[in-house]
């Protein structure tokens, strides 16, 4: 079977949730030795760190350690400890699409089905377009099936988080959101707009009567899913500490590939990488990271309120993706799950953001020769929310919900107003400009004296692109003066 055949195979094979893809190496063989102990956070002959070193928190551990059982049923070759490494064949990849499906279908996808049906004051046809277009967001299907990760597990959990919250079953939410830190810790950046907005509601419940109790138990769920998780990983004072210096590795410096963040993209001007000090780096990037997400914090615990906490999800994790330290491209979809939430709401942001997002990873994607598929899946999504959501027609400052801003802004400056028009035009010309710099990476050569001038190019004009969506999604909490009852949200 050729590698056309292969890719043409698994575009047909997820329904709704695979296209072509060439999956790497055996995965599953890295996690094998000494199943449940910590040794597989430590470099050995039996577990190479530099090889596929485990980086991941306990439950991608315990998930990576059950596929293993499975893979050893079907094949033990598959697994088999040193020989299996650059092991390929056609029924291996099929098993790892396969694992990354069924992982996909029992935890992500009924997620944003549920979500999409309780949404508030939305047609059953804009429930069923607003399903449709989050399962064919393009950047977590090339990363999943294509890059070969299982961020539809952490992503997934998160989701049944905010739908925990949503409805005020807090404690099973936050079960849910420990979970997704559990699998992948950069479920973080979403752990702020969690906590002011838990806390908020303890403090309007006040916190002499059923705030505090509420308080006690969130803490109580919190403490004992942590503890479950870490228990075989907490033996010993050296294994924990290990394992936290592979889930933060603070050593590899500000960033490492090109990704489209702030530090990145300032490195390429400043040279900061190469002229500040590892720890003046990581403080100045905490420090930037903190003033940036600080006022949707504030605002989110004094005022908490279901649509302030779906937009400091967003703004949030924008933030730690633009300022915090050693962040990797494929870390936007931890800002996109929260503006898939919101695609309902604002159309033409959501959809432009996704889009942006999905365009960030290109260097990452050409890499894994993914090409074809981003241009195809970037094409389709386009499409659907363009024929879902009318995108175009939803630029006033009404529909994206600016109302209060441009009010409070004509206050001091007459006759100001959202410049729709302008904003069509600048959305025309981010469109035009993503599609140039993708045709000239897949096929340009670069010239010698800058190999990697596509790579930088595209960080850079994806970074501006961020720093506006941060922008404007700070605008909308910080001038957003609805209460809970004119809101659309998940109740």
């Amino acid at each position: 079977m050729d590698e056309s055949f292969l890719r043409l195979m698994g575009s047909g094979f997820c329904v709704l949730r695979i296209f072509p893809v060439l999956c790497a190496a055996s995965i599953i063989q890295a996690f094998v030795p000494q199943l449940l102990s910590s040794a597989r956070y430590f470099n050995s002959s039996d577990n190479n760190l530099q090889y596929w070193g485990l980086d991941y928190p306990p439950l991608t551990a315990y998930h990576s350690l059950l596929c293993a059982y499975v893979a050893e049923f079907i094949n033990p070759d598959w697994i088999a400890l040193h020989t299996s490494r650059g092991y390929e064949s056609d029924q291996h990849k099929l098993f790892m699409r396969s694992t990354v499906l069924i992982a996909d279908l029992m935890i992500y996808v009924p997620a944003v089905v549920l979500y999409c049906c309780y949404l508030k004051e939305t047609s059953t046809k804009k429930k069923i377009a607003s399903a449709f277009c989050i399962l064919l967001y393009p950047g977590l299907l090339l990363i999943d099936y294509g890059h070969f990760q299982y961020n539809c597990v952490s992503l997934g959990f998160a989701l049944w988080a905010v739908l925990g919250v949503s409805h005020d079953w807090d404690v099973p939410g936050s079960l849910a959101f420990c979970l997704a830190i559990n699998y992948k810790q950069m479920e973080l950046y979403h752990s702020l707009p969690f906590f002011c907005f838990l806390l908020g509601k303890c403090l309007k419940k006040g916190l002499k009567g059923k705030g505090l109790l509420l308080l006690i138990k969130l803490m109580a769920t919190v403490v004992a899913t942590f503890a479950l998780c870490w228990l075989p990983f907490c033996t010993q004072g050296e294994q924990t500490l290990q394992v936290l210096r592979r889930l933060f590795p603070v050593g590899r410096g500000i960033f490492e590939d090109k990704v489209a963040n702030f530090w990145c993209s300032l490195n390429v001007l400043l040279k900061i990488k190469s002229r500040l000090s590892s720890h003046t780096q990581l403080m100045l990037s905490f420090a930037l990271t903190l003033l940036s997400l600080l006022p949707a914090c504030v605002k989110l615990t004094l005022q908490p309120s279901l649509r302030r906490f779906r937009h400091s999800l967003v703004a949030c994790a924008l933030s730690f993706f633009l300022f915090s330290f050693q962040v990797h491209e494929k870390s936007i979809l931890l800002v996109s799950l929260p503006v898939c939430l919101i695609l309902n709401e604002v159309p033409f942001m959501s959809t432009w953001f996704l889009i942006v997002s999905t365009f960030s990873m290109l260097p990452l994607l050409l890499k894994d020769q993914l090409a074809l598929a981003s241009v195809v899946t970037t094409l389709g999504f386009s499409v659907a929310c363009v024929a879902s959501f009318l995108i175009f027609e939803n630029v006033s400052e009404e529909e994206l919900q600016l109302k209060a801003f441009s009010m409070y802004v004509r206050r001091h400056v007459p006759g100001f107003k959202i410049p729709a028009k302008m904003l069509k035009t600048w959305f025309a010309v981010s469109m035009m400009t993503m599609s140039l710099l993708s045709l000239g990476s897949i096929t340009m050569e670069p010239p010698r004296r800058l190999p990697d001038l596509f790579p930088v190019l595209v960080c850079l004009v994806s970074c501006l692109h961020f720093l506006f969506f941060l922008i404007y999604f700070n605008v909308l909490i910080l001038w957003d003066h609805r209460n809970g009852r004119n809101q659309k949200k998940v109740s």
